[in-house]
């Protein structure tokens, strides 16, 4: 199999003759966590979004291990190990912890049954791997916690549980720690450092130290173009980035 996990050539999305992506490369090596950057309007979201078929693009293709996914439903997508965290991770507020995670491990195992008619004890059957994947978020402590009384950084991390219940092979995380106070980022990287161990992982994130501390390669966007890639030393010192970031005046 290639070392290359997921790729486009020539993405491409128009909106009405704006261009917000335009003709994007983007190779994310297996095993790596690559972060997609850029200033605001730079196209990210839109990127991603085509990315996790939530946008069909305009022109170009996206391969996920060497298939060609561009007009694949996101359902779809998600089977084949591809996965983005929140998109199917819903978290049920008045159910606890270890109860969410069970529900999507009996996603994951029973196809789009949730079997809510079983009984408890056959449904206990997966308590001790929804008491694993909790453990591997650092949740532990919380298992018989409701969802809605956990912070917001323990939710995203229960979020993110939920997803690992799919047994995703690649993660896609939309702004992972947007809204978080620092102890929260901290946890959070952590969580993904540890998650990536066995998996890849694309991240759009506005947290340029969390980029630099985690992240294996970086993707630069403006205007929806790549604008430079590399590690973080690489492209924190890249004239282009630093004047699309703060202006050439600042630069």
């Amino acid at each position: 199999m290639s070392d290359i996990a997921l790729e486009t050539d020539d993405l491409t999305m128009e909106f009405k003759g704006f261009r917000a992506v335009n003709g994007v490369a983007l190779r994310v090596r297996r095993g790596s966590i690559h972060a997609l950057i850029g200033p605001n309007g730079a196209g990210k979201t839109t990127c991603f979004n085509l990315l996790t078929k939530f946008l069909t693009p305009t022109a170009g293709s996206i391969r996920y291990n060497g298939r060609d996914i561009t007009r694949t439903k996101p359902a779809d997508v998600a089977r084949l190990g591809l996965v983005r965290s929140f998109q199917i991770s819903a978290v049920f507020p008045h159910l606890t912890v270890k109860e969410n995670v069970r529900i999507a491990l009996q996603r994951h195992k029973r196809g789009d049954s949730f079997d809510f008619w079983r009984s408890e004890s056959v449904l206990r059957a997966l308590d001790a791997e929804a008491l694993a994947l909790v453990d591997a978020v650092g949740l532990s402590a919380f298992a018989s916690t409701l969802a809605v009384e956990l912070s917001y950084g323990r939710k995203r991390a229960l979020e993110i549980a939920t997803t690992l219940a799919l047994d995703p092979e690649m993660l896609l995380l939309d702004e992972p720690m947007a809204g978080m106070g620092r102890e929260d980022v901290d946890r959070t990287a952590e969580l993904i450092r540890r998650i990536s161990k066995d998996r890849t992982i694309l991240m759009v994130e506005h947290n340029l130290s969390v980029v630099a501390s985690l992240s294996d390669h970086i993707t630069v966007l403006a205007r929806g173009k790549i604008l430079a890639e590399g590690d973080y030393a690489t492209v924190s010192k890249d004239p282009r980035v630093v004047e699309a970031y703060i202006g050439a005046g600042h630069a």
